[in-house]
């Protein structure tokens, strides 16, 4: 049975572990909270309390064929560290969740190839890049949404949604589980991967859809401002993958009917 560990069991972790488990593999998951073990635990996932700000990483979490790194942390210190453990680990392949926020806003379409901005993610990405230990693919997903995040909850209390003409770049959960599956079922390491939606309504359309799906009132939108946008291409890893999205179509998403 192939183990794989999930560095952070939150929105993409646990779900992404529990299909795992549905597939045969043995998962050992992470949290920060004492409270949460129980509930991995319950759902057969192998619980672990894992800071990576403390100097030591549990070995026996470590004990795995596959590591994948979903949590928040920015801090390149703590990955530093994090790095030197699975460097004296068995570990020789991680999946490393990034962002498409690494890149600038250009009006134009973005592809693995286009330059980034300066921002803590590219400084992160390259520790793992760079390092001859492990091969580590990187996915860059665009903005996230599924289970309960759900766009109509997003810019109330009269918050304005800036950019209405503009484009969203935006993934669903199971996507992104989907995703990260058949990284490791095609053995697809040592790659950087951008993951979104072929489709890119405009701001506008992709809000007044998701707050009608939830019977809320029509969003307010900031219309005086220079028109600034980007297209995120995930043609690369359609390719390599020969991947289709499942939720391509994000006006008309299951997540957002009536």
């Amino acid at each position: 049975m192939q183990k794989i560990s999930i560095l952070g069991c939150g929105w993409l972790g646990k779900p992404l572990a529990i299909s795992l488990i549905s597939e045969g593999f043995l998962v050992k998951g992470s949290t920060t909270s004492d409270e949460k073990l129980k509930v991995l635990s319950s759902d057969n996932i192998i619980p672990f309390l894992i800071d990576i700000s403390q100097e030591e990483i549990n070995k026996d979490f470590l004990n795995t064929e596959v590591l994948i790194i979903a949590i928040t942390s920015k801090s390149e210190d703590d990955f530093k560290r994090l790095i030197l453990n699975i460097e004296q680990s068995n570990i020789k392949k991680v999946i490393f969740i990034s962002s498409t926020s690494v890149y600038p806003v250009l009006n134009k379409m973005m592809t693995e190839d286009d330059e980034t901005d300066k921002h803590p993610l590219i400084t992160i990405e390259n520790l793992f890049r760079k390092n001859t230990h492990f091969k580590t693919t990187i996915i860059r997903f665009s903005g996230l949404f599924g289970g309960e995040r759900h766009p109509a909850n997003w810019f109330q209390n009269g918050r304005k949604i800036p950019q209405p003409n503009g484009f969203v770049n935006m993934i669903h959960l199971k996507d992104c589980i989907a995703i990260i599956e058949e990284i490791i079922q095609q053995d697809c390491f040592g790659e950087t991967f951008n993951a979104c939606s072929n489709h890119h309504p405009t701001r506008k359309d992709f809000y007044e859809n998701a707050r009608k799906s939830k019977n809320f009132e029509p969003p307010i939108f900031e219309e005086d401002e220079v028109l600034s946008w980007k297209i995120i291409s995930s043609e690369k890893l359609q390719k390599t993958l020969n991947y289709q999205f499942l939720v391509d179509d994000l006006l008309w998403s299951s997540e957002f009917k009536m």
